[in-house]
């Protein structure tokens, strides 16, 4: 209990902050559909310019949490089709940095220094670090971990900037492609959107995906628990 009001105390600004990302997403692809709705040839026959504005505008709007990666995905190939998808990678790549810089610049470092008050949480952060290309892979995997969440998560461990990117793109992939190719096949994309798991293949993909993250997450944080508990062990022994 004291570790947890210590950490609300120094660090309310950040809590509410992950708060929000969780919570705003679900009112930004409320707006959307309804956007949409109202204006169903709004994203057709763009021109190049067009498109790159909105390649440009979806990677904020991912970034600041307020539309989901799978709408956008889902967006992109209804859309832009296949020839969308270099576009979609891009955006996703330019929200993850977005997301970083702005996590940093937010927290200042503050969820860091108030673990160094608890040695036995900040040795568990600090081998999670050192992992941290399957972590970021394993959380980019889930279609169910908000993307800017975890984009704020994870700067907030402190992985280098250049990996974070590159494993972020990397594990986006997975499901990203498959909810660009749910958008390219769709007849309606407003029930898609609504309902993106629809039918037994895709709902068993989406098991799959979020399954394997949980999976490989538990056996991640579990090594590290280890880890940071036999050196803990040492250090009191000698």
């Amino acid at each position: 209990m004291n570790f947890l009001r210590e950490l609300f105390r120094r660090n309310f600004s950040t809590l509410l902050t992950l708060g929000l990302l969780v919570a705003v997403p679900l009112l930004g692809s409320s707006a959307g559909l309804v956007l949409l709705y109202e204006r169903p040839g709004l994203l057709r026959g763009l021109s190049l310019g067009q498109s790159l504005l909105y390649f440009g505008a979806v990677a904020l709007t991912m970034a600041l949490a307020l539309t989901p990666t799978t709408f956008v995905a889902i967006l992109t190939g209804y859309y832009f089709g296949w020839m969308g998808l270099p576009g979609m990678v891009l955006a996703y790549a330019l929200a993850a940095a977005i997301g970083y810089e702005l996590a940093g610049r937010l927290d200042h470092g503050k969820l860091r220094a108030t673990l160094a008050y608890f040695p036995k949480a900040d040795a568990v952060l600090g081998e999670l670090q050192s992992q941290s290309w399957p972590l970021i892979v394993l959380t980019r995997l889930s279609p169910v971990l908000p993307f800017a969440l975890m984009t704020f998560v994870l700067a907030l461990v402190g992985v280098p900037r250049r990996r974070f990117l590159l494993a972020s793109v990397l594990g986006m992939l997975p499901r990203s492609l498959f909810f660009f190719a749910l958008g390219t096949q769709a007849n309606d994309v407003l029930a898609l959107l609504r309902d993106p798991d629809q039918g037994l293949a895709s709902k068993l993909v989406l098991l799959g995906l979020v399954a394997a993250s949980l999976l490989g997450l538990y056996v991640l944080f579990n090594r590290a628990l280890q880890r940071a508990l036999r050196r803990s062990a040492t250090t009191e022994t000698r």
